[in-house]
């Protein structure tokens, strides 16, 4: 089974990056403890904090780790049929139930029942709607590590140019009116009528970022969230929001088509002060706070006017245990270091990620790490603010034939209302006979 573009969409701090770390280890059968994860650069020497600080309070648990390439979930199936599952697994919140499907990850209820005390500090601290992701057929397959959901990225400057004050938290959000007046008030162009200053840019997948516009219009993406019988893309609402995001390029002009992107790099245009607005997750941070005089703020997505207001995506990876490990134990101590008070506590100093727990989310540690962001909220709030992507172990399935069918909407050569025929139709019998 292979992923295809789903790879980019694996995890915070992955999505468009180039794997430029080489691996940082093997698959032995020493006693060292195998941890297998998907990292660009700037992720990998954060996530070895973590590591370095587990090592110092567990000095009896070494850990090796074991660095994806661009398939993360080829590559654990090929690890774990070939007897070689890494003890300690990278989870995605839309690819994970396959694995639990097949077995290769352990249902981590057992662990948590051993260890009461951990599990009700655990419930206490957590935030339900992402603990709850990784929740499927009555087991909990991975502890969440990290929020990655989508918001926007916008340049102060730009803004405070054009006097826009946007949204600085989700509950006072836009429709998608205002986004668009926003848009075309920070979109400039030369007398002979070239963009030099775009609206708007997406630094996500383009088809799934249309289908988090048609969430946003109003709907689900499926019903129910886990294990769906249904997908909703024939919904009204569905298919008007994602026609309101292929405009924005195709027929509006704020955002670079299809085409204009074969050219240009959207990452480049908002790093260059040549784009107002980058939709994106905090896997952005990194890049754009290093990026030369770029003064940027978050704020929150638009709203559709038959929504409930602007809401991100309930983007996050968590860590999971193979259930073939012969070292569940030691697994286990780092899974409840990584993903619990202490380890989350190390990620907000680190700016890494969003943590998960709210009292790392709401520390005095995550708020210093991200000093230049005034709405703040935005990312400490977002969890709350997010609706459910899909859990299902037929998702790469969808998902391939939302590449293919979203296609000609995004690239202007269909309408959205395309979407209410084969797609609908095939993606409803893949659920039906997964």
């Amino acid at each position: 089974m292979t992923l295809g573009r789903r790879a980019l969409l694996c995890g915070a701090g992955v999505v468009g990056a180039s794997l430029l770390v080489p691996a940082l280890g093997g698959c032995g059968h020493d006693d060292s403890l195998t941890f297998f994860f998907q990292a660009n650069p700037e992720e990998a020497d954060g996530r070895m904090r973590v590591i370095r600080e587990f090592a110092r309070r567990h000095p009896d648990i070494p850990v090796r780790t074991v660095l994806s390439g661009p398939d993360p979930m080829q590559q654990m199936l090929t690890f774990c049929a070939g007897g070689k599952c890494p003890d300690v697994l990278m989870a995605w919140e839309q690819t994970y139930a396959g694995l639990a499907d097949r077995r290769v990850l352990l249902d981590m209820n057992t662990m948590l029942g051993q260890d009461p005390g951990f599990r009700d500090t655990l419930k206490a601290d957590s935030i339900p709607a992402l603990y709850d992701t990784f929740g499927f057929n009555g087991g909990q397959y991975a502890l969440p590590e990290q929020w990655s959901g989508n918001f926007l990225f916008y340049n102060r400057k730009l803004f405070d140019r054009a006097g826009i004050t946007p949204p600085d938290r989700w509950s006072t959000g836009w429709s998608f009116d205002e986004f668009l007046r926003t848009a075309q008030a920070l979109t400039e162009r030369d007398a002979s009528g070239k963009v030099t200053q775009w609206g708007f840019v997406d630094t996500w997948v383009p088809y799934y970022s249309a289908g988090l516009f048609g969430m946003n219009n109003g709907t689900e993406w499926t019903t129910p969230r886990t294990d769906p019988s249904r997908c909703n893309f024939a919904d009204d609402a569905f298919v008007d929001g994602v026609q309101f995001y292929a405009d924005l390029a195709n027929k509006h002009r704020v955002a670079p088509t299809v085409a204009d992107q074969q050219s240009m790099s959207t990452m480049d245009l908002f790093t260059q002060g040549k784009a107002a607005m980058a939709m994106g997750g905090h896997w952005r941070w990194s890049t754009f706070s290093s990026a030369d005089d770029l003064d940027f703020d978050v704020t929150a997505l638009p709203g559709g006017p038959r929504g409930r207001g602007g809401r991100s995506n309930i983007g996050t990876t968590g860590l999971a245990i193979a259930a073939g490990s012969p070292r569940k134990r030691q697994a286990w101590e780092f899974v409840k270091f990584a993903c619990g008070p202490e380890g989350q506590a190390v990620i907000a100093e680190s700016g890494l990620f969003v943590p998960v727990l709210k009292s790392a989310v709401q520390s005095a540690g995550f708020a210093k790490s991200h000093s230049r962001i005034r709405n703040l909220d935005i990312l400490t709030s977002g969890p709350s603010y997010s609706s459910p992507l899909p859990v299902t172990p037929a998702w790469e399935r969808i998902d391939a034939l939302m590449d293919r069918d979203f296609g000609p909407v995004l690239r202007g050569t269909a309408a959205a209302n395309s979407l209410r025929h084969g797609l609908t139709h095939d993606t409803d019998e893949v659920l039906r006979n997964q």
